[in-house]
């Protein structure tokens, strides 16, 4: 082969027990995919290709790591995770030979076969278990231990693997979700609860690895009613210190989600209901080395493990004879704990099997005084840890005690950044991070295309102690949360410019990193003007991932802790935007009353007039538009609006001004001026260019192009021109379910495609778009929109058959609904159940429903549905009776006909002159019946096969 060999040949290669597809980025073993990384997949494509030749490490970085600067040490841990995978070392199988200073030679017999693999071959992106991390070793001697909690987890559906810290709880874990992921029709999902601080955020960790926003009233109950209908298997790991909060979070995930299976990681029991206990033994080791081979100790996994750990350290190392009975007595001093045997057994390299088990020899015996046999385990870690911690360079123990201020890990760049000191370069800082990798002191996660580095659980307490002895904690906490402030800073300015997934994969990780260097901010001895910028930089992230009333509450604190120097400035305008955003969307305003929200977006535009922040005070007219309209006060809402395009068109924002013309163009629908509505409506859509990527929708909530056309929709169909409607719903709701974007599908499904499928009489679509909403609301969180989702299911069933049923589904959604908070759509559906309570008998309670329905019409001038509103109040009057009924019907239907030819709403004109003309046939004026409705259905030039035109043509034949 020559050096011009490409990076991904066709065809397969073939070496011992695995098979490589470089065309499809892919690793069989035994014809089941092997989870590793893309870079490392990479490097093994590379180094395959070019099998027994010796690959240079710059080659290696300069083709797997094109036009960026890579530091040597990614390389090897790279490198580290491929023999992982292939376990290299074990039962003396080598694959990959590091020639030090020079690169990597692929020793293994690689063959070339010709073809491609069968079709129903798994791929990475296939399977059920993706997402889930690499195994932090590979499992060594519990093959019976994952059989036997897989078969007890499908009976039972809730185990807690419990044990010390470092005896591989997480390992076995990550090996029974292998064995049964496939089992479960939504997959599995790992949770790593290890960085969470605060109990209280054990239900938002789950619910970011699910996707899944939730309420904060009753996180737990809210999570098992989202995932009701969900058959997966979850695993919660690292339980120890939240085990009450994990427990309650378990114990409703059992009761309200039958096919939710759990799988906990402790160090001791839940105590839950419903709950079986493993506890898991450590790796068994040979009661006595006496006159055992290398072949005979091998047989036991803790010999098995510490002789692959040591081939990682070692090229070369293999377990001789000779060797054995040191190995035996090393692994049964280590109590058979997997992270010890990897600790010690990553020292070969440097001291050789003798000279460990000369200083384990020592070490030990001056930490444990000679009685080591009654020592508990996780104290005999602890040793280990301490023992490997004092065997490091300087320079190593200055960089592994300040890792301990990451939570959940950190990139290679945030971790040289924080750790490096004064004196220490950041290249200094990298290798020794990759030599900790190498010494299992830290381990590293590469199985996206950046990697993470992170400490153990139990590996960070001490860690921390350690910190703590040295007297750094205080600055290098201060410069973790430095760095996050300005990594952030940073991640906001490119929120606008950054596609959202690269964006995400980006920096979404660190969201644990976040919340630790908030918590310091906010303690008694941090620093709150740190914490203040961090709030509003995240401020994104939180969104992101729908934690919208984590963001308040981190917004209320740090405004709680702003000093009273700092009100007026931006960052207190900045911060009462975030606070003001989070209530508008949060979960029923964080129990804050609408005045107060409506005060802080005043606040928020006064601050902004007096900086002459144009942005802020674009953005704070848009949160008090939002803000009017939800209470009803739509003449003010649409000031507001156009308030907003005038500074938007002074500024020179192009796109802030089509977005003015949707919200004047909105308000002016709501007011009843249909063709006003419909020229801005369409100007926006005829000059809008969304920027690069959805800033747009994290600014205003919803996506902007597709709200514009949910206004439109609901226009056309006023207007007369039902397919149309129809048309453009259809389309914004393709659009939004390609965006993934949950609230602008809601918004679109609930404001266009639900009322204008029933108001067409297309039950079929009806049905399909309230299933569609009422699936993703819950799905999401989505109070608001799930109430209306009810409202629109309970009008489907009485249109289609059950009349008694629906009415009942109806009155109780509706009562739901707050009538001082968002309020759109509350008068419209109020006008609807005064119409079916009078349909089913109920007159006096759809007379006060009409009545209600009128007079917030004309208060609020919601003016839109007004000419429907005085037609089913025509209707409801006849049927009250009374001695003047019929000439009070015929008023108010009189006042719905002009209502609607003042408005150009013909839908609701051929609406109301239908039901009068069908009145007066009774009556037999059917010649005056007549001349009322022909003219009107003449205007009509589509829709003939919707519910309304059909009802209109069927009258008049039959009055012809």
């Amino acid at each position: 082969m020559t050096d011009q060999a490409p990076l991904a040949p066709p065809g397969v290669f073939e070496f011992g027990p695995f098979r490589l597809l470089p065309a499809r980025k892919l690793l069989l073993l035994s014809d089941q995919p092997v989870r590793l990384g893309s870079r490392a997949l990479d490097i093994l494509i590379m180094l395959v290709e070019r099998s027994g030749e010796l690959v240079g490490k710059d080659e290696i970085i300069a083709r797997v790591w094109p036009n960026t600067f890579v530091e040597e040490g990614s390389l090897r841990v790279h490198v580290a995770a491929i023999r992982r995978a292939l376990g290299d070392g074990q039962a003396g199988k080598r694959y990959i030979a590091n020639v030090p200073g020079r690169g990597y030679q692929f020793l293994a017999q690689v063959e070339r076969a010709a073809g491609q693999p069968a079709a129903g071959q798994p791929s990475p992106a296939s399977g059920a278990g993706q997402g889930l991390p690499l195994s932090l070793a590979r499992i060594v001697g519990r093959d019976d231990t994952v059989r036997l909690i897989a078969a007890r987890l499908v009976q039972s559906r809730f185990i807690t693997i419990v044990g010390p810290g470092g005896i591989g709880k997480t390992t076995v874990a990550l090996a029974v979700v292998d064995a049964l992921a496939q089992s479960f029709a939504d997959g599995a999902r790992f949770v790593d609860l290890a960085p969470i601080g605060n109990s209280g955020l054990v239900a938002s960790a789950v619910a970011s690895a699910l996707g899944l926003p939730i309420r904060t009233d009753d996180p737990a109950t809210d999570l098992a009613a989202a995932l009701a209908d969900r058959k997966m298997l979850i695993v919660l790991d690292s339980c120890e210190h939240v085990t009450e909060t994990a427990a309650l979070l378990a114990e409703a995930l059992r009761k309200g989600a039958p096919g939710v299976h759990l799988l906990a990681t402790s160090r001791e029991p839940l105590r839950a209901e419903g709950e079986r206990v493993h506890r898991l033994s450590p790796l068994a080791t040979p009661l006595s080395p006496a006159g055992l081979t290398a072949a005979q100790a091998l047989a036991f996994p803790a010999i098995q493990l510490f002789v692959e750990r040591a081939a990682a350290s070692l090229d070369g190392f293999t377990l001789s004879d000779s060797d054995t009975p040191l190995v035996v007595d090393i692994c049964r001093r280590l109590d058979g704990i997997a992270l010890a045997i990897e600790i010690v057994a990553g020292r070969v390299d440097t001291f050789g099997i003798a000279g460990i088990a000369e200083l384990l020899n020592y070490r030990f015996g001056l930490l444990l005084r000679g009685r080591r046999t009654a020592l508990p385990r996780h104290q005999t870690l602890s040793s280990a840890i301490d023992w490997s911690y004092t065997l490091l360079p300087e320079w190593e123990r200055v960089i592994f005690r300040r890792f301990a201020v990451f939570a959940g890990g950190a990139t290679l760049p945030s971790a040289s950044a924080v750790t490096a000191k004064a004196d220490m370069a950041a290249s200094d800082a990298v290798e020794a991070i990759a030599n900790l990798v190498a010494k299992s002191l830290v381990t590293a996660d590469v199985m996206g295309t950046t990697a993470r580095y992170r400490l153990l659980d139990t590996t960070r307490a001490y860690a921390r102690e350690k910190l703590i002895e040295s007297g750094e904690l205080e600055p290098f906490t201060r410069r973790h949360a430095e760095h996050y402030k300005e990594l952030f800073e940073r991640a906001e300015m490119e929120w606008s410019t950054r596609a959202s997934e690269e964006w995400f994969a980006v920096y979404g990780a660190d969201i644990d990193n976040v919340r630790a260097a908030l918590d310091w901010t906010f303690s008694p001895d941090g620093d709150g003007s740190i914490g203040a910028a961090l709030t509003i930089a995240a401020e994104p992230l939180w969104t992101y991932l729908s934690l919208i009333d984590e963001c308040r509450r981190r917004v209320e604190q740090a405004l709680a802790g702003l000093p009273p120097e700092s009100h007026g400035t931006r960052r207190h305008m900045q911060l009462l935007a975030a606070l003001g955003s989070t209530l508008l969307y949060g979960n029923e305003g964080g129990g804050r009353g609408v005045r107060e929200i409506g005060a802080i977006w005043a606040q928020t535009l006064e601050i902004a007039e007096k900086l002459d922040d144009i942005d802020y005070r674009l953005k704070a007219l848009w949160g008090s538009w939002i803000d009017h309209f939800n209470r009803g006060e739509h003449r003010a809402a649409l000031e507001l609006a156009r308030k907003f395009r005038d500074l938007a068109a002074n500024a020179s924002a192009s796109a802030d001004q089509s977005v003015g013309d949707r919200m004047i163009g909105f308000s002016l629908h709501l007011l009843g001026d249909l063709a006003d509505a419909r020229r801005h409506i369409e100007r926006m859509l005829g000059s809008y260019v969304a920027p690069l990527r959805r800033s747009h929708v994290i600014r205003f909530q919803f996506d902007q192009r597709i709200t514009a056309e949910m206004t439109l929709a609901q226009i056309l169909w006023l207007q007369g021109l039902p397919d149309q409607a129809m048309r453009t719903a259809e389309a914004g709701v393709e659009e939004a379910t390609a965006l993934g974007h949950a609230m602008s599908l809601c918004n679109i499904l609930a404001q266009a495609a639900c009322p204008i499928a029933l108001l067409t009489g297309d039950l079929e679509a009806a049905h399909r778009f309230i299933a569609l909403l009422l699936a993703t609301a819950a799905k999401n969180a989505l109070n608001m929109w799930e109430i209306w989702g009810r409202c629109f299911h309970g009008l489907l069933l009485t249109r289609s058959g059950d009349p008694a049923l629906g009415l009942e589904e109806l009155r109780k959604a509706f009562s739901e609904l707050p009538p001082a908070r968002f309020a759109l759509r509350y008068t419209a559906f109020l006008g609807e159940l005064a119409e079916a309570l009078s349909n089913a008998g109920q007159v006096a309670q759809g007379v006060a429903a009409i009545d209600k329905a009128l007079e917030r019409s004309r208060h609020n001038e919601e003016l839109w549905c007004l000419a429907e509103l005085l037609r089913i109040k025509g209707q409801i009057v006849l049927k009250e009776g009374g001695a003047h009924a019929a000439q009070a019907s015929e008023q108010h239907m009189m006042q719905s006909l002009a209502w609607a030819g003042r408005q150009g709403a013909l839908a609701w004109e051929l609406r109301t002159a239908t039901s009068l003309a069908r009145r007066w046939r009774e009556e037999g004026r059917a010649e005056a019946a007549r001349d009322l409705l022909a003219p009107i259905y003449a205007r009509f030039h589509e829709g003939f096969g919707t519910a309304d035109l059909i009802a209109a043509h069927n009258l008049l034949q039959a009055l012809r």
